[in-house]
């Protein structure tokens, strides 16, 4: 990495509707910082999807120059629902600041990656220090928790091994299959049926309006192009699939503690890996609205996955 006068950033926003006005005015400060060769602003959405957007960007980066870091900033209400949202990404580390000199210490001490503000209560002058800040600080550097002097030698030790003990959090060892997750001990004895349109999958509704339920599909399952009238929170419980977001035009990974939120009336497609289960929460009735036939979802995932393993 480069000296921290010479480092340069690619950066990722995104906000939800109460964070959007700051979120515009940070976007317009770092295009013209110095330090930052790329802003990537991805909208606005719900917090906890402009979060998640913001998490998947930042995680999935692989800049080209060695000297390019990925950060990230993302804007609500408060500040604390993007955090929140964010640091369920392995690999992001993200913290509301409401001063610079929040900023820099959970630079120096958290080597935090992605910048939460609160669009409510940070003026724009107010976030532009912030951001200013954040992007100058270097992890371990002097900063108002250590007195603004060099760390002493038992922190340094600490700080020279946090970032390779924090990393490997993720893997922790797997839970217990005796667990108490709520989720885990609804699944246990249930009795599924099978989603008549779409082979391979089964489904058992648990909740009625708004609707959750709990659904495993066999691998090499494809559901076809299909819409819902409300959106819907999905999170993987064990498995791996990959969904096509087409009115987005984009494309999700899931594996294990994954989540994704769907808008209501996105056209996506899906293809499993693996036998997967997962749980979903519709905002309304269930409901779904198929867009193509399952020969047509399927040589469409066909072609595409065929091209993306050609390059």
């Amino acid at each position: 990495m480069a000296a921290a006068a010479d480092r340069r950033f690619k950066i990722f926003a995104a906000a939800d509707a109460f964070g959007q006005p700051l979120k515009d005015a940070v976007v317009a400060h770092l295009r013209a910082h110095p330090s930052v060769a790329d802003v990537v602003d991805l909208g606005v959405d719900k917090y906890y999807a402009a979060a998640a957007a913001v998490a998947r960007s930042l995680v999935a980066a692989t800049p080209s120059d060695p000297d390019l870091e990925a950060r990230g900033v993302v804007v609500c209400g408060t500040g604390a629902g993007v955090a929140i949202f964010a640091n369920k990404y392995p690999g992001v580390y993200a913290t509301h600041c409401a001063t610079a000199a929040d900023a820099v210490n959970t630079r120096s001490i958290n080597a935090c990656n992605v910048l939460a503000l609160s669009g409510l209560a940070t003026p724009p002058d107010a976030a532009a220090a912030i951001a200013d800040a954040w992007l100058a600080t270097p992890f371990r550097a002097p900063c108002p928790a250590s007195g603004d002097a060099p760390w002493p030698e038992d922190i340094q030790r600490f700080f020279d091994s946090a970032p390779a003990e924090m990393a490997a959090i993720p893997d922790a060892p797997s839970v217990p299959s005796d667990s108490a997750c709520a989720i885990c001990c609804l699944r246990k004895g249930m009795e599924f049926e099978p989603v008549g349109i779409m082979p391979g999958g089964e489904m058992r509704i648990v909740r009625e309006s708004p609707t959750s339920a709990y659904v495993r599909f066999k691998a090499g399952s494809v559901e076809p192009a299909h819409h819902h009238t409300f959106g819907h929170d999905l999170v993987v419980i064990s498995g791996k699939k990959k969904v096509w977001n087409l009115t987005k035009e984009e494309s999700y990974d899931l594996v294990d503690g994954d989540f994704l939120f769907t808008p209501a009336g996105d056209v996506h497609r899906v293809r499993y890996f693996e036998d997967t289960e997962f749980f979903i929460r519709w905002d309304g009735h269930w409901d779904i609205f198929l867009d193509e036939d399952l020969d047509a979802a399927r040589s469409a995932i066909d072609a595409e996955l065929g091209a993306a393993t050609a390059k």
